[in-house]
């Protein structure tokens, strides 16, 4: 199962120990840090693209989704409390299955951390645009809040607050953990008001149908709704800045992950039982799909602004229901609370490049350190490029879905990683151990290739296309620059990285 070289595990556990991050993180902060890298765009938003796809059904959807996350986390937190370094899953991969492996798990996180920058950049917008119109009786033309692929020409809100992430992160932004509590206890405050007021008004007759698409619009809402749950991983991007991280990274891995999966169940329940959750039709019977000019212009022609139509579903909810102003409130959390997570995976995004540099996969200036913000300016204006041209033409919905098929094959690798290193290296210390790691990691492994086929055949293109493009830039530029494969295995590979240590989250 080793593909290409591979980066000894015991030089980068050296490494990490020679020079490591400030540790300062404890549970409680790590869980923090991934209910605010989960709780986004995912829930606030895509539970409309949910309800177009599986109608009431979506409740089993987030059980699918969240099943196989657990698994994966399982999967994670052995190898986390066994590695606890940067790099995540890139990581992993480099020490167990080589080079080859590594460099294409590293190159599907841009599709993870990039593309999900973008989708949350567009879910804020729709949610902003919607405060305005609300709150001021301000309405922005369609063209300017859609782009091209959802009914409009250019998505500019989107474009400016992904601009101004960028802007942050180049100057040094400093997002400590207690300000992530903060904007974590904002976003659980909203998700619990509406809870305690629409679980009271539930009526059961909504979730009649319960699955009107049949099992395949349920595991295709699964695949899409997969994206609520992306960035519980990032809580591993925190291993070397973590206070005990055997014992820490698992419980900040996998509590995260079971608070958001309850919320987001009772959120789903609030949804359906208050308003209801059929999809639309066209005129010919078939189901408008999320994310396309048909189903915008359906949805200007009715008048009971169905919830599928709404870009801010739970905000709408709470004002369908008679509660206007908590609906307001709600609105107004989510455009306060989700530029953290566009921060959040920008600068996943920009480490994960700034790792992949340093091992010389990816050229060396994209490592390079500001000299006066401290941060690595240079492939963090490229990666903000990229993800405002993402927000400013592509709606929500494909965006979630390219951005699930490479976290789903980044969540594959971690689960195949474990297996393996079970077998080559079975007396190595593991302070956490997966339980019944012969059932979990295959279930994890089935799981996320079962998503990833239920995903549209559109997104499965996009994702075998940009691994071709990777292959393309591994064999022509990556392979012959490796540090690894030129014999240089830098035990201070963490100098330029010490430079950022301010700049990483939950550092204080």
């Amino acid at each position: 199962m080793i593909f290409g070289r591979v980066k000894p595990l015991d030089a980068i556990l050296a490494t990490a120990e020679k020079k490591s991050l400030h540790r300062s993180l404890g549970a409680f902060q790590l869980t923090m840090l991934g209910i605010g890298a989960v709780i986004g765009t995912g829930i606030f938003v895509l539970t409309a693209e949910a309800t177009q796809k599986a109608g009431p059904g979506m409740m089993l959807s987030f059980v699918i989704a969240g099943a196989v996350c657990a698994v994966a986390a399982l999967c994670y937190a052995e190898m986390a409390a066994m590695v606890p370094v940067s790099g995540s899953a890139y990581t992993y991969s480099y020490a167990v299955m080589g080079e080859l492996v590594a460099w294409m798990v590293g190159w599907a996180l841009i599709l993870e951390y990039a593309i999900a920058a973008g989708a949350v950049s567009v879910g804020w917008s729709g949610y902003f645009i919607g405060w305005l119109n609300t709150s001021f009786n301000i309405s922005v033309p369609l063209d300017l809040v859609r782009g091209p692929f959802d009914g409009g020409m250019i998505n500019v809100p989107a474009m400016v607050i992904a601009a101004l992430v960028t802007a942050l992160l180049v100057k040094g932004t400093k997002e400590s953990a207690t300000v992530n509590a903060v904007l974590v206890g904002v976003k659980i405050l909203a998700l619990g008001m509406f809870v305690i007021l629409t679980i009271p008004v539930i009526k059961t007759g909504q979730f009649t149908p319960f699955a009107p698409l049949g099992f395949a619009g349920i595991s295709g809402a699964a695949a899409s709704i997969f994206f609520a749950y992306v960035g519980f991983d990032a809580v591993s991007t925190a291993a070397e800045e973590t206070k005990n991280p055997q014992r820490n990274m698992p419980i900040g891995l996998i509590g995260s992950l079971a608070v958001c999966t309850i919320f987001y169940l009772l959120v789903a329940a609030g949804v359906i039982g208050t308003v209801g959750a059929q999809p639309m039709f066209g005129p010919a019977g078939e189901v408008l799909s999320p994310g396309t000019p048909a189903l915008s212009q359906a949805c200007a022609a009715v008048q009971d602004s169905a919830v599928v139509c709404s870009k801010e579903a739970l905000a709408w909810t709470l004002k369908s229901i008679g509660y206007p102003f908590i609906g307001w409130l709600v609105g107004a959390a989510a455009i306060i609370a989700l530029p953290s997570v566009i921060l959040m995976m920008m600068f996943g995004q920009t480490r994960v490049f700034f790792v992949m540099s340093r091992d010389g996969l990816l050229p060396e200036f994209f490592s390079r350190v500001h000299p006066k913000f401290h941060t690595p300016h240079v492939i963090t204006i490229i990666t903000g490029i990229f993800v405002t041209l993402f927000a400013a033409f592509f709606p929500v919905g494909l965006l979630a879905d390219v951005s699930n098929s490479g976290t789903l094959f980044a969540f594959a690798a971690v689960s195949i990683a474990v297996l393996v290193l079970r077998r080559t290296d079975p007396t190595r210390v593991r302070p956490f151990r997966t339980p019944a790691i012969m059932l979990t990691a295959p279930v994890a492994i089935i799981g996320c290739i079962y998503l990833f086929f239920s995903l549209s055949t559109t997104t499965i293109t996009l994702f075998f296309g940009w691994a071709v493009v990777g292959l393309v830039v591994y064999f022509a530029y990556s392979r012959r620059k490796s540090h690894v494969g030129r014999g240089i295995i830098e035990v201070a590979e963490h100098e330029a990285y010490e430079e950022l240590k301010p700049e990483v989250p939950g550092t204080h």
